[in-house]
This record gives C-alpha cells, structure tokens and sequence, in this order.
C-alpha cells in the first residue's frame, strides 16, 4: 500500500517568499510546484513541500534531514552561504561545532529562515 507510494515532508513557513529564497537559494532546491497555496521543491528523488501559516517554525524538532556522503563538506559549503549550525547538551546529544558522533553516524543540524529546524545526516559503515 504506502511501501511503494512517494512521501514528502511538508514543512510550515511564515514567510513563502523568504522561505522559497532560502531553500532555493541557499538549499540549492529546485522548485517544482509554485502556486498561491504551496511551494514543491525537488531533493534527492523526493519532495519538500512549503505551506505558509502563522505557526510555522514553532516545531522543537527535526522536520527533514538529508542522508550526505561527506558531513564536512556539506556543513563548510552551508555555512558558505550563512547557515549556523546548532550546538546541543541534551541527554544522548552532545554538539562539538554543532556535530554530534556515534558509532554508526554524524550529524548536524540548522535552522531555515522560519526557524524550522532541519538536519544533515552521514551515516558510517553502510
């Protein structure tokens, strides 16, 4: 049933203009879908799908995380463009210039133009 059907996160603005300049601009996403009522952006095979509401960026959490082949580069190439990356200590997540490490991964996280928090991801060993 869902196993084979496409996903897309939806993600909440508060400005669509700002927004769209920020993924599009900074991201380097390319819009698929521009209409009055939302905002497709193409990444990876997937979508990424902007909607502009009051509420957006209230969410205390990760919305997306991108899967890189190489944390370093993506991070020096973000912050190229303006991005900060997030520092954490919380229990389990501990940042060291806003990179947390286990065993199996590395990760990073920041915050878009709305304060949406987004994460990339570089898994280790498969």
């Amino acid at each position: 049933m869902l196993s084979d059907s496409p996903i897309a996160a939806i993600i909440p603005v508060n400005d669509m203009a700002r927004a769209k300049r920020f993924y599009t601009e900074t991201l380097g996403l390319t819009v698929t879908k521009d209409s009055p009522q939302d905002v497709m952006l193409e990444t990876g095979g997937t979508m990424i799908g902007l909607y502009e509401t009051p509420y957006g960026g209230q969410a205390q959490h990760t919305l997306a995380s991108w899967k890189v082949a190489d944390l370093d580069a993506e991070m020096k190439e973000l912050r190229s463009k303006g991005v900060a990356f997030e520092d954490y200590d919380l229990p389990g997540i501990k940042t060291v210039d806003g990179v947390v490490e286990s065993d199996d991964m590395r990760g990073a996280w920041f915050k878009d133009s709305e304060g949406n928090i987004l994460c990339v991801l570089e898994t280790r060993g498969g």
